[in-house]
């Protein structure tokens, strides 16, 4: 592979990394797609309906379907928030991830199994070279683009565009054998559970998502000194799920905040956590990822077509005029509601609220605020300042 060329190479394997490939390598393009070996990134595994339909994710690799979600509590008061004829998909990371690399390769990207080292430049010669490790030793690759797919400790990022990287949670989980009915009667394989409890996540939550055959239970904190693995191991005693088979356990930050800038201005781009978009106070990045992915692919085209480095402003551009409001409106939401447990109490009654539960499934599902019933947007409002003011009960 020394001294080939391709239009783009992409660092980084996952739902971003991937997706970008397949679509450059569908218009065309000549892609490498670099992934290390054996990575399965932490995760709930959610997906919206939007994303099967957008991206045309087969229903076999839908391993449960989530009717309803729980809210729980510092109290340990439950609030069950149903869907309304409809479902969110759980998927397996190392399944989907791979089905999205094969895809990219059967749409013409040359797969490599690799860990990437460093990206330099000849004086005079446009475009980069990478340099990455293979199980047969160093090796590098000339590229008109390189698309930076490399997780929230992108070293692509943090060498072409921002050393510092995002800010992130630190996020763990482990993967358990879905309990019996004799072994956790209790057991509901088509919900949700999220965890809102101090001493589960002083600054984000738990979750326990079926999928399947097994089940993740994990929890997120960006609080140093937090022992995350503890708070997993109670969350599971919680979930009656203690003494079933332990399948894995992975840890792995994730961003809460899209970085200010994509590119370097000249030949790198950033995509998925790499360049932050992961969604705060939900932490869901899936969707996001891909859609990143997409718009990356848009910019890296007319990129390579034009030669115009401003082009790949726009991936960063059409996301946030998409996306960014939803992402602030989140934020917003973290900061306050998940910072005492006495918010995170009131937090959960307004979960009760069957507005709250409507505009919220409806926002998740089709991935766009709704506009169209400002009336129970007013009656949200009314009751969100109540809660904030301190005027309605906790309960």
């Amino acid at each position: 592979m020394m001294n080939k060329e391709f239009d783009v190479v992409v660092v980084g394997g996952g739902p971003a990394g991937a997706t970008a490939a397949n679509d450059l390598a569908r218009a065309g393009f000549s892609v490498l797609l670099l992934d290390k070996a054996g990575r399965t990134k932490p995760c709930g595994g959610a997906i919206p309906p939007r994303l099967i339909r957008d991206f045309d994710i087969p229903d076999r690799l839908i391993c449960a379907k989530i009717r309803s979600a729980r809210m729980v509590a510092p109290s340990r008061r439950e609030v069950d928030m149903p869907i309304d004829g409809g479902f969110v998909g759980m998927v397996d990371r190392d399944v989907f991830d791979e089905f999205l690399r094969e895809r990219a390769a059967a749409s013409g990207a040359v797969r490599v199994t690799g860990s990437f080292d460093q990206i330099t430049r000849e004086e005079g010669v446009a475009g980069a070279i990478v340099h990455f490790q293979t199980r047969h030793g160093a090796t590098s690759v000339r590229a008109r683009l390189v698309i930076g797919a490399d997780g929230a400790l992108s070293r692509v990022a943090r060498q072409e565009i921002d050393p510092e990287g995002p800010r992130y949670v630190f996020a763990y989980h482990e993967i358990v054998k879905a309990p019996s009915s004799a072994e956790n009667p209790a057991h509901d394989g088509t919900r949700c559970d999220v965890v809102y409890d101090g001493a589960t996540s002083p600054d984000f939550y738990g979750w326990v998502f079926p999928h399947g055959g097994t089940v993740s239970v994990g929890v997120g904190s960006a609080q140093k000194g937090f022992n995350i693995k503890n708070a997993t191991a109670e969350l599971r005693a919680r979930a009656g799920l203690a003494t079933v088979e332990t399948v894995r356990r992975e840890g792995a930050p994730i961003p809460m905040k899209p970085l200010d800038r994509w590119d370097n201005g000249r030949d790198v781009l950033l995509a998925g956590d790499a360049a932050g978009v992961v969604a705060p106070a939900s932490g869901e990045g899936i969707y996001y990822a891909m859609v990143g992915g997409q718009l990356a692919a848009v910019a890296a085209a007319e990129f390579l077509v034009t030669g115009k480095a401003q082009a790949l402003r726009r991936a960063r551009k059409m996301f946030m005029k998409a996306h960014g409001r939803v992402f602030w409106i989140l934020g917003v939401m973290q900061y306050f509601w998940y910072s005492s447990d006495k918010r995170r109490e009131r937090f959960v009654t307004m979960c009760k609220d069957p507005d709250v539960q409507s505009l919220t499934w409806e926002a998740y599902m089709n991935k766009e605020l709704v506009r169209a019933r400002p009336a129970a947007h007013l009656r949200i409002f009314l009751r969100d300042m109540a809660h904030l003011l301190g005027f309605a009960s906790p309960t």
